[in-house]
């Protein structure tokens, strides 16, 4: 016995330099790999062929501890089984009780709050936390994460996918982050419930096909030069803001969080960072000549580094300023936001600037991956021809107000170099340093 078990000791054990298996007897072998560090593995045979167990390194496992491991496995394969395959059992055994341990609120608002500081703002944060406790943790929030079924998940969109589609298909692509992460965590094994595509794609109808996406209400193109001739005539931050928004075809949180920092010197480009941004991108916008002269008429009056701030020290006007003064204009039937809309008829129905051009001046995301591909550029400068154009629509009211003919002249001449896409001029006024006061 003491010659086919226990050969090593404490102090061969550390003497050992050279690579390669060291017998202690009984399958339990010394191992040092050619970089130096030393282990402990436990070799028996299984269905003719040879498999080594790990036991643990020689700095975390002494060489008594490696015995009763030894002698452990010796009982195993003595018993019919792999050692192997039953540290796996007892592994996901223990997989299991821990996942049963968190429930899936649990888990989700660890993910939350390990996820927030990487979302864009406090808004994005706000809207995961609601729909969770609004919608999920009703349903299964004290279920355990790694329990968690396609039962579980379905209970929670049903009765919201065809009433609120956008919020239900949100919801879901959450519950699916979540679960993945829990499943990275080791607390979930197989596939993801909340998986869309081959899965529920199959149990739910296409959110296209619930019903028509309900857009932001918007002016009609045609309306649009008479609409800015009266926008013009008023006065205060709300008005200007409103008309840069309108020539910038930009967000509104993205026109109301504009600085002056923001803004080149020349002040023919303005850059929005990406973390202002919903596609997560930095985006820049050309600033044509009507948006310049804004900017220029707020450096007038600068405040702060806010180019539309409001009532609040340090914070930028409201959304509310802007909807009551399209109240006051008689305009209450329209969005702020469907002002974007308003801009992308125009451009579809009264310009030939490609679809390409007109997407990217809104900013939007392309969901296909082979025209993201190819689309590596921004157009800035077809796009600076597109705004300018814009502008000139916008102005073509103001323009002709002297009369009809002269406006219908100009409205001719300006399809025309709409069509070229070009025909536009430089803002050639004097340079302002918007950063610096006045």
């Amino acid at each position: 016995m003491s010659r086919s078990l226990h050969r090593l000791s404490a102090v061969s054990v550390t003497g050992r330099k050279k690579p390669g298996y060291y017998a202690d007897g009984g399958g339990l072998y010394l191992r040092v790999a050619p970089g130096g560090s030393k282990g402990w593995v436990f070799r028996f045979a299984r269905a003719g062929k040879t498999r080594e167990a790990g036991l643990g390194g020689c700095a975390s496992v002494t060489l008594a501890a490696a015995r009763e491991a030894a002698q452990k496995c010796r009982q195993l394969v003595a018993s019919g089984l792999d050692p192997i395959d039953v540290r796996r059992a007892e592994d996901e055994a223990q997989r299991l009780a821990a996942s049963r341990a968190t429930t899936f609120e649990a888990f989700a608002n660890s993910y939350m709050t390990a996820h927030e500081p990487a979302w864009r703002n406090a808004k994005h944060a706000a809207q995961w936390r609601s729909t969770m406790k609004a919608y999920v943790y009703p349903v299964m929030g004290a279920v355990a994460v790694g329990d968690v079924t396609t039962e579980h998940v379905l209970k929670v969109l049903s009765p919201i996918w065809a009433v609120k589609p956008e919020t239900a298909s949100r919801v879901r692509g959450r519950i699916e982050s979540i679960l993945d992460a829990a499943r990275a965590s080791g607390l979930r094994g197989g596939e993801n419930p909340a998986r869309w595509r081959g899965h529920l794609d199959h149990l739910l109808p296409a959110k296209s096909k619930v019903r028509r996406v309900k857009h932001h209400p918007a002016l009609a193109f045609a309306e649009i030069p008479q609409f800015m001739t009266n926008l013009r005539q008023l006065t205060g931050v709300s008005a200007r803001a409103l008309e840069f928004l309108i020539l910038t075809a930009t967000r509104t949180n993205e026109a109301l969080g504009a600085s002056f920092v923001e803004i080149e010197a020349d002040c023919s480009l303005w850059t929005i960072p990406a973390e202002r941004m919903k596609g997560g991108r930095a985006h820049r916008v050309p600033l044509s000549e009507r948006a310049v002269a804004i900017v220029r008429e707020m450096a007038e009056v600068k405040q702060n580094e806010l180019l539309f701030p409001g009532a609040k020290p340090g914070r930028p006007l409201s959304q509310m300023a802007m909807l009551m003064l399209l109240r006051r204009m008689g305009c209450a039937h329209v969005t702020v936001h469907g002002f974007r809309s308003t801009f992308r008829d125009w451009a579809a129905e009264h310009t030939q600037f490609p679809n390409e051009v007109c997407e990217m001046a809104l900013a939007h995301v392309v969901d296909d991956e082979t025209e993201a591909a190819y689309r590596r550029g921004d157009l800035f400068e077809r796009r600076r021809k597109l705004m300018a154009a814009w502008e000139r629509y916008c102005s073509s009211e103001i323009a002709g107000s002297a009369g009809n003919g002269g406006h219908q002249f100009r409205q001719d001449r300006q399809r025309r170099q709409d069509s070229a896409l070009g025909g536009v001029a430089d803002f050639k006024g004097k340079p302002l340093v918007v950063g610096q006061p006045r």
